[in-house]
């Protein structure tokens, strides 16, 4: 967030962070006496939210063993003075460390109810998180085409940029309500009747969605901008909700609330939903209208406690709050620096190796005959892999080098993507084999545990770098960047199959074949006016093909010969170089 709630008292803006041989715990030099003035660095972080789609939150984590090469590293970029200094404060380190490293501290009552808040706050986001990223794309997949797809994969835009506006949500609230109650209260229930609005009208935008798209667009992207103002609000309420020793548990909040939204709006309605699911379990199959109902009633009801059962604690507003402006000011500061503009190269291009896998492979696998239910079973079972996925992912981000996993996922995560390329060239005619399916699910679970390192990695390296000055302003800047990544890319990818993609409409008479080209014959929608005609629609050349191959190419280039040697230099730089110069 964009204030700064707890300011230490002085602090040895020098001081470097100590890796204890002693006890698995991380040290922080702060607080000792040096003799050298280095008045011009900030101190070291705290702990701070962020907020992604992607899944799991990464705090300070303790990292094993003695110190690395990476303490080499970073007194050899001091000069002689600081490395004498950084020599006296880790000694302190060493006998801190070993003096309380293995303290521990009980949950209170508190914490486990604030933890309960936080999940369904967090779940509540995720539910049209689930709509407009998952589950909408796949219905409307029957009726348009790839282009028109990307102008709908727009209304995701808003979570990647919501830093823009999180500096006024930060500052600006109502006393007599709360910091935080001040925007969650008005967001859901903004939420609560966007949800009812669409449920009133699905039958006419869902009915012929070519017609209605830039509507559909317009309402899905408004239903996410809210939710991403709500995140911004309930991740700087995470920050004094729980208390500071159990202050990462936000993190699993995070986790366990938002993906429970989200699966439950993607797999679980998909499968819901699906005409052969409800037939094959004897089971009323599940309207989307429905749905949307039953979510803003629940959105309605936890938005009813919050404002009435639920008291939200008061924050230090003292001078040191950061206002509107300065956050802004701030903002720009940090993306001068020049090691902030190196990472925000690597997170705006790291992402488009593997963004025609991630966009286009599931739509084309149901093109090609997988079942709407397969996929949301297929899904469904990588749920809970993912979550044990993080925790492991985490432990081995926890160390000094928490990009070493991130640098190393990105291979698998090619390899995935050109794995699914030739799954969806020699897909199966259905129906699948079991054999197929349980190769499916393998397939999809290796493929998101990658990508589950890969985000665990970078959220540590964040975690790490952000400086506690300007509060979570830091972390939000580097997550906009590396959600953008992963959002802008896919609206060309959409365009790009439709671009490199030739179809035509064959239409057979008695005595001569005649061939009608078609303007459009991708999408369902194209096939079934072919149909009318009493043609053939068939695909001369599948774009799909051509984007995959550009996006993996520029991928593996990018990743050899940019990311992987300029993210090792910002590995090894000692943290202190991505503070800012207060004013």
């Amino acid at each position: 967030m964009s204030a700064t709630r707890n300011k230490s008292p002085s602090k040895d803006p020098h001081s470097l962070r100590h890796r204890s041989s002693n006890a698995n715990v991380v040290v922080e030099a702060r607080d000792y006496t040096s003799q050298i003035d280095m008045s011009p660095l900030p101190p070291f972080h705290k702990k701070a939210i962020s907020s992604s789609l992607d899944g799991i939150r990464i705090l300070p984590r303790v990292p094993m063993g003695s110190p690395s090469n990476l303490e080499d590293v970073e007194l050899s970029l001091l000069s002689e003075e600081e490395r004498i200094s950084a020599g006296r404060n880790l000694q302190d380190g060493d006998a801190r460390s070993s003096a309380g490293g293995a303290k521990t501290t009980a949950m209170s009552s508190r914490d486990k109810k604030a933890m309960t808040l936080l999940i369904i706050l967090y779940l509540i986001q995720g539910v049209p998180l689930g709509l407009a990223l998952g589950s909408v794309p796949f219905i409307l997949r029957e009726h348009l085409s790839y282009s028109q797809l990307g102008v709908f994969a727009l209304s995701s835009y808003p979570y990647s940029l919501k830093l823009l506006w999180s500096p006024i949500v930060d500052s600006t609230f109502h006393p007599s309500i709360g910091r935080r109650k001040s925007w969650i209260i008005p967001m859901q229930l903004i939420i609560g009747s966007l949800m009812l609005y669409i449920a009133s009208n699905v039958g006419r935008l869902m009915e012929n969605p070519a017609d209605n798209i830039h509507e559909l667009t317009f309402v899905f992207t408004s239903l996410v901008l809210f939710s991403a103002t709500q995140d911004i609000a309930v991740d700087g309420w995470a920050l004094t909700l729980l208390s500071q020793e159990n202050l990462s548990y936000a993190s699993i909040c995070q986790t366990i609330g938002l993906n429970t939204g989200f699966f439950a709006s993607f797999t679980v309605f998909l499968a819901l939903n699906s005409e052969a699911f409800a037939e094959k379990w004897g089971i009323p199959r599940l309207e989307l209208s429905t749905y949307l109902r039953f979510c803003s009633l629940l959105c309605f009801g936890v938005t009813f406690w919050l404002t009435f059962f639920e008291t939200e604690g008061s924050e230090s507003l003292d001078g040191s709050e950061m206002t509107v402006t300065s956050v802004y000011k701030t903002i720009w500061s940090i993306c001068k620096l020049k090691h902030v503009q190196a990472l925000i190269v690597i997170h705006f291009f790291a992402k488009i190796g593997f963004q025609a896998n991630e966009a286009v492979t599931s739509l084309k696998m149901i093109e090609k005959g997988l079942g709407r239910e397969d996929l949301a079973i297929v899904v469904l079972i990588d749920f809970p892999f993912q979550i044990l996925g993080g925790y492991f992912a985490a432990k081995w981000s926890s160390g000094d080098k928490p990009l070493r996993p991130w640098l190393w996922a990105f291979w698998p995560r090619l390899v995935f993507a050109f794995l699914s390329t030739l799954i969806v060239y020699w897909f199966p005619t259905p129906p699948l084999s079991y054999g197929f399916f349980v190769f499916l699910i393998i397939h999809t679970v290796l493929q998101g545990l990658a990508s589950t390192i890969q985000f665990v990695g970078i959220s540590a390296f964040h975690t790490k770098i952000s400086d506690p000055l300007i509060g979570g302003t830091y972390m939000t800047l580097l997550n906009t960047f590396t959600n953008l990544g992963g959002t802008w890319p896919k609206y060309f990818v959409l365009k790009g199959v439709d671009y490199f993609s030739e179809a035509y409409c064959e239409v057979k008479e008695a005595h001569s074949e005649l061939l009608v080209k078609a303007a459009e014959c991708v999408s369902d929608r194209g096939k079934e006016v072919c149909s009318e005609i009493d043609g053939q629609c068939i695909t001369e050349r599948d774009g799909y093909y051509y984007v995959s191959a550009i996006c993996m190419s520029f991928g593996m280039l990018f990743l050899v010969f940019y990311i992987i040697p300029t993210a090792r230099k910002l590995q090894a730089l000692p943290v202190y170089r991505w503070r800012i110069n207060p004013d």
